[in-house]
């Protein structure tokens, strides 16, 4: 199967994002935590029912599953097998695309660093909403096309100007030329903009950013949220000239310039409209 030799490659240390992948799982657990600490900002997490869709290996799911009962869903045959011998409960192999899953049964929904890999169609958060409780809320991450940082070095490849392209242009234009035996992946990235996000998201749920809380918790040294090359020596530049404060300062929740083309992930919370 494609997707199974899709996780292989994660493994393969000849191939050019290996040390990235390797920092990614290095860290997960480290993300997980960070991921429970936004939404400790919510709600309560004990004695929920949360369902992570595209868990990966299943680090977050590991961090929610202590107090609460953890769903998790990933396509990935070979990712889903790394859950069952951590000992994984509830374990869903999809996409998330299709979930025929019981109407209201999920306080918290949760998004981690996957809709850009899904080609979700319209109906998508609809059903979301309809299986979140009437104040349950998703937690959603997801790379900012338009930060200045992703358009330097896109989160996924390291390259220039990719984050900008569309799935189908990546194939065609990266990696056909550059990176030949991952073209033919299906969760090749495609980044979203905040003025994409907004009118998707807004149609059903209230939605809150939590830039500056990443921020804090950024140059605080948290270790769950970093992982490329480029954004680690960002940091470092950034300890280095002595702006921690400043950028404390100045980052900030709001539609504005600062997360529109600066931020280089969203974190965001979102809750169910009510009329």
């Amino acid at each position: 199967m494609e997707v199974e030799n899709t996780a292989l490659k994660e493994f393969d240390t000849a191939h050019p994002n290996y040390e990235r992948w390797k920092r990614a799982r290095d860290i997960s657990i480290e993300r997980g935590k960070f991921v429970k600490s936004i939404v400790s900002n919510f709600i309560v997490c004990k004695n929920l029912k949360v369902l992570d869709i595209g868990s990966g290996e299943g680090a977050t799911a590991k961090v929610f599953a202590d107090e609460n009962i953890v769903v998790s869903m990933e396509k990935n045959p070979v990712r889903l097998k790394k859950q069952v011998e951590n000992g994984s409960d509830f374990l869903v192999i999809g996409d998330g695309k299709y979930l025929p899953l019981q109407e209201k049964i999920f306080d918290l929904i949760i998004l981690q660093d996957s809709i850009e890999h899904l080609n979700f169609e319209e109906g998508f958060f609809e059903k979301l909403n309809q299986l979140l409780k009437e104040k349950g809320i998703i937690y959603l991450s997801t790379p900012n096309k338009y930060s200045i940082f992703n358009i330097l070095a896109d989160p996924h490849w390291g390259l220039p100007i990719v984050s900008l392209l569309s799935r189908k242009n990546i194939k065609n234009f990266i990696l056909r030329h550059l990176r030949k035996k991952d073209y033919l992946r299906d969760d090749i990235a495609e980044l979203f903009s905040l003025s994409e996000l907004k009118p998707i998201l807004e149609k059903h749920f209230q939605m809150t950013l939590n830039t500056k809380f990443a921020v804090k918790e950024i140059i605080n040294g948290n270790k769950g949220l970093i992982w490329s090359n480029f954004h680690l020596a960002l940091v470092g530049l950034i300890e280095k000239i002595h702006i921690k404060n400043l950028l404390v300062k100045i980052a900030n929740d709001k539609n504005g310039i600062i997360n529109k083309f600066f931020t280089p992930t969203f974190y965001l919370i979102l809750k169910k409209k009510h009329p």
